[in-house]
């Protein structure tokens, strides 16, 4: 049965959790954290200019905010992908912003540029789903939205899965321990830590719970461009890649299957699918790097 989607009966409490979990914090509190003053250049980033300045921190301090507001507009409630992705690009410009995934380039001769405001993945679809009026939600399917905005010369980025309905307890399962792969990952991601030891956790802890991690996409450095050094896998080993220090800027993103790892392309050269039809799930946010604590600035 094709269903319209209610906010108040699709999200439950599912980010209860998240709500307790993230620390609401000032600018001024933030410029304790990394022992800064406002005339200072904390961090000189060697491999991209992006991440420096005490103008960066002011600019990913609005995401925390911004994306509050985005998120809740852009939840499941309407029939077709196509007609969220419009609900989302109108939200974004009028609060004088830059949906960063429409237009992005395929770098494919043949390949179109990417057409959408935000990807929108449907059940065994893992990543860069078009949005389509023929993509019909259904009872009990889950849908990833993967959200990436420009604003004050910045972007942010973050994920997340949705159940439609009422839905399995595999489903809500998948769901969860997606979620909470992030988590168990950020609790590495101090200063002095490295970006493998980021890695080891989530894939860690998803193989144990039974699932598999992608391995040919990856979390990335996110700044003045939508994709940076470094690279974050979802598998890795501990003690391994670029030392974490404060001031990154970075978006973790566990993807992960029920089923095999391994993934297909879909024909129009962006969707990504399970190679064997078992579903999957995306969560992910931009995180800061501090002298203490990560924080999450796109969190709701």
């Amino acid at each position: 049965m094709k269903i319209g989607i209610d906010i108040d009966d699709t999200i439950s409490n599912t980010y209860d959790v998240v709500f307790n979990y993230a620390q609401k914090y000032t600018l001024e509190e933030l410029k304790r954290d990394l022992n800064i003053s406002n005339n200072k250049s904390y961090y000189d980033h060697n491999y991209t200019e992006s991440i420096h300045g005490w103008n960066k921190l002011e600019s990913v301090m609005f995401w925390e905010k911004y994306y509050k507001e985005i998120l809740h507009k852009v939840r499941p409630k309407a029939f077709a992908k196509e007609y969220l992705d419009k609900i989302a690009e109108d939200f974004i410009r009028s609060k004088g912003a830059i949906p960063s995934e429409k237009g992005y380039p395929s770098g494919i001769e043949g390949v179109m540029d990417f057409p959408g405001s935000i990807c929108a993945s449907i059940n065994d679809e893992v990543i860069h789903g078009i949005p389509s009026k023929r993509a019909i939600l259904k009872e009990g399917d889950i849908i990833s939205f993967d959200l990436t905005v420009y604003k004050n010369g910045f972007h942010g980025d973050c994920a997340r899965t949705y159940i439609v309905g009422k839905a399995s307890n595999e489903a809500k399962r998948l769901v969860d321990i997606t979620k909470q792969a992030f988590f168990e990952g950020i609790k590495y991601a101090v200063k002095g830590n490295r970006v493998g030891d980021i890695s080891h956790a989530i894939g860690e802890f998803v193989e144990k719970n039974g699932y598999n991690v992608v391995r040919e996409f990856q979390g990335h450095g996110i700044g003045r461009e939508m994709h940076e050094d470094p690279g974050i896998p979802n598998y890795g080993k501990p003690g391994r890649g670029i030392r974490l220090e404060p001031g990154m800027t970075l978006a973790v993103e566990p993807m992960v299957i029920a089923g095999g790892p391994n993934i297909l392309e879909l024909d129009d050269g962006w969707g990504i699918i399970t190679a064997d039809g078992t579903r999957a799930a995306h969560y992910e946010n931009t995180i800061l790097i501090t002298e203490k604590e990560p924080k999450i600035l796109t969190i709701l």
